[in-house]
């Protein structure tokens, strides 16, 4: 649980309609930051229509159709038969890409910090809380950063 996160969200009011395109802004940054760990390249594409439609490059319809293609995507992961739970890291980018582009910034923030951890350390990393931190504090940081520059604010 990532509760400097959760204290700035509420602060801003990350859930509320006025603050859609910084949720969507949010959910793309954390979804990036783990981009390289997705193994199906049209979620990647999905992930790359979100920053066209952010850019203005395509429209609601178009989003939204990607957004139930990337939840499609991200449930039918086949995960990993590794023991050590590295191959975990690749469904976890896959749900945080879907929650990203469905405007739940939060999830994907969650989702983007499993992938992170697991991705570095696998099973045993993640369940040691603390391997968790470097991810969150930058998720606070960013989050901020975003909510700084962003004029809806």
């Amino acid at each position: 649980m990532n509760e400097k996160l959760d204290a700035l969200a509420a602060s801003l009011d990350l859930d509320s309609p006025p603050r859609e395109t910084l949720r969507l802004r949010f959910g793309l940054a954390c979804a990036r930051r783990v981009a390289h760990l997705l193994e199906n390249p049209e979620v990647a594409a999905c992930l790359s229509g979100l920053e066209r439609y952010l850019a203005g490059g395509i429209d609601r319809a178009a989003l939204s159709a990607l957004a139930l293609r990337a939840a499609e995507l991200a449930r039918a992961h086949p995960g990993s038969a590794s023991l050590d739970g590295c191959g975990h890291a690749a469904v976890s980018a896959s749900h945080a890409v879907a929650m990203a582009l469905a405007g739940r910034a939060r999830q994907a923030a969650d989702y983007a910090a499993y992938a992170a951890v697991y991705g570095q350390g696998g099973y045993g990393a993640a369940a040691d809380p603390s391997a968790f931190e470097p991810e969150w504090d930058w998720q606070a940081r960013c989050l901020k950063q975003l909510a700084g520059a962003n004029s809806e604010i």
